[in-house]
């Protein structure tokens, strides 16, 4: 098999995967143990998941802190430990037939949409204690997380529908069923949007379907199943899988700093240059032959190698 390039494989995730079980697929399929992700998506859940292979993988810290794009269902009137489906319900209240619904929905969405405080959901994996939360509540613990500022860019229904839940008992519960799209910061839960719009209406909420469509600039346009991936592979090795190249990968996330032949050189020695403009984020220094050489720190009048990718020879 040959050597994969270095860069991004965007990959549209199966649900019933975990994105361990897709990066360990991906290092088959790539050839390499080199393969990582930029940032985890639930089993449930589909759509966009990041891979870096091979000198790629140093580009997924500059990925992780991206916003995000989904569309979710979420179910009004059912709540559940997890947020989501694959929890076991811990109310359901159901949503009465009220002509007050549609505009109460309308303002709760208004109040999770901009710049926010959530809790996230208790079935995450931030550590409290040396254990992470996730475990805790699958042991049946409890957790009391803090509130951290996110912010929800962009809050749309796209549609709400009445339908019935199953109850362990036989019976059927009347439930509300809207389908959202979202754009949202780096760390937003959306499993938690569902808990704590379901709760601003007083009947609970969860996820019933997750698909991510966006990080960064890496759509699902550009996404491939893994069964496509796999046929790839098969017909020409780790080679003729659709490889973001870092440089283009780079220049689609980040600012660009196009440096010159001795510039490049400089920057594979170590050494600083000057800075393309003084700013925050982390910028790409693109040699004239369109090489990624480096991610750049430019917080100064001189810029200074963050990561290499293009050691001088």
């Amino acid at each position: 098999m040959t050597a994969p390039a270095s860069g991004l494989l965007v990959v549209d995730k199966p649900a019933g995967w975990t994105s361990h079980d897709v990066v360990a697929r991906a290092r088959r399929l790539c050839g390499t143990r080199r393969v990582g992700h930029a940032g985890t998506l639930d089993p449930m859940a589909t759509g966009v998941l990041v891979l870096g292979v091979e000198k790629g993988t140093k580009l997924l810290t500059f990925l992780v802190g991206c916003d995000k794009e989904y569309t979710a269902t979420i179910r009004l009137g059912q709540a559940t430990v997890t947020d989501d489906a694959e929890g076991e319900p811990t109310s359901a209240v159901g949503v009465a037939d009220d002509s007050t619904f549609a505009a109460r929905l309308a303002d709760a969405v208004a109040a999770l949409t901009g710049e926010i405080m959530q809790v996230p959901s208790a079935v995450s994996a931030i550590k409290v204690a040396g254990e992470r939360s996730y475990a805790t509540v699958r042991k049946g613990g409890e957790v009391d997380l803090p509130p951290r500022p996110v912010t929800v860019a962009r809050f749309d229904v796209v549609s709400v529908t009445p339908t019935t839940a199953d109850l362990p008992d036989g019976g059927a519960l009347r439930v509300v069923d809207v389908d959202v799209e979202v754009e949202v910061s780096s760390g937003t839960y959306v499993r938690a949007l569902a808990r704590d719009l379901g709760d601003a209406l007083g009947v609970g909420g969860h996820l019933t379907a997750l698909r991510r469509t966006r990080v960064g600039r890496l759509d699902l346009g550009m996404a491939r199943p893994l069964d496509e991936l796999a046929a790839l592979a098969e017909s020409g090795g780790g080679a003729a899988l659709p490889i973001v190249s870092l440089a283009d990968a780079a220049r689609a996330q980040l600012p660009v700093h196009e440096v010159s032949a001795e510039e490049a050189r400089s920057i594979g020695h170590g050494q600083r240059i000057p800075s393309g403009g003084v700013r925050s984020e982390a910028v790409a220094a693109i040699a004239p032959d369109g090489r990624l050489v480096a991610v750049l720190d430019e917080t100064r009048g001189t810029a200074k190698a963050r990561v290499v990718f293009a050691p001088a020879g």
